[in-house]
């Protein structure tokens, strides 16, 4: 697990590692010095080929952050020693691959096209997957925007609510949402069954960021009056939404924005 110590990463290290025989890299804090299997790894400084080499992983799984270079670098590496190995690549991309189709919501055999850096470089990431490696080979985990109990973008509504600082809100986006915890869910099942190929691993319904945001305040009871500040983009509706169609996973591993909302209402007002 490359980025066991990010948010993503930390949740899906704890899914698995009851179940397999799992190491994680960090890149710092001495809370992980001491677990044998938690290793120092700089995206920067560091060999990934010489650490797969040592580790010989039939599973890679990339939940990396850092500067943009030093990640693609990083997965040229992961998927020469894929090659080499063997091995199986489980990537973790973003909707922002369809970030510059606003029409319609997006599924997995769609052409991706990208106006953000962001977007640019998750699909520079998934072409080096999909022209190198056969599809046997590579899960390519497409993810909308993540949320759930102690997620960075809970805590950043907890912060601007505490702060009063206005909550900036997209009326006219339509996306669709998901939880740290359904995705790893998803993502344990698909290593366990070992499937391959591209995922969208969002909610199976749509909704409005601003009434998404303003449902999912109202679940939290935080206890404070949200200020809100409207962000138009576009006169019209604009979508940002992977949905699956091609590879479909089974029901009990679906989840809904409503189930989204639910899944990440521990926060209430006892913890302001």
């Amino acid at each position: 697990m490359l980025g066991a110590s990010g948010f993503l990463g930390g949740a899906l290290y704890k899914e698995l590692y009851r179940y397999y025989n799992t190491f994680g890299t960090y890149h710092s804090g001495n809370i992980y010095s001491d677990n044998q299997h938690y290793l120092r790894f700089s995206l920067e400084d560091d060999d990934v080929f010489e650490l797969l080499t040592k580790l010989r992983p039939s599973v890679i799984i990339s939940a990396l952050r850092g500067s943009f270079k030093d990640q693609l670098e990083t997965h040229e590496l992961i998927v020469a020693y894929a090659q080499q190995s063997g091995s199986h690549v489980v990537f973790l991309s973003s909707a922002n691959v369809f970030d510059a189709f606003t029409n319609y919501p997006s599924y997995e055999n769609d052409k991706t096209l990208s106006e953000s850096i962001y977007g640019k470089l998750k699909i520079r990431i998934e072409t080096l997957l999909m022209r190198h490696l056969p599809e046997e080979q590579y899960v390519i985990a497409r993810l909308p925007m993540t949320f759930g109990v102690a997620s960075p973008r809970i805590e950043e509504l907890k912060n601007k609510l505490l702060l009063d600082e206005a909550i900036e809100v997209f009326p006219h986006l339509v996306m669709n949402t998901t939880t740290q915890t359904k995705v790893c869910q998803q993502l344990h099942y698909i290593i366990n069954r070992k499937l391959h190929g591209i995922f969208h691993l969002g909610s199976t319904d749509l909704i409005h960021h601003k009434e998404f945001i303003h449902e999912l305040l109202i679940m939290l009871d935080l206890n404070r009056k949200p200020n809100y500040k409207n962000v138009y983009t576009s006169n019209f509706d604009r979508y940002l939404a992977v949905l699956p169609r091609d590879n479909k996973l089974p029901k009990h591993l679906q989840i809904t924005n409503e189930m989204v909302i639910e899944g990440s209402k521990k926060y209430n007002s006892d913890t302001l």
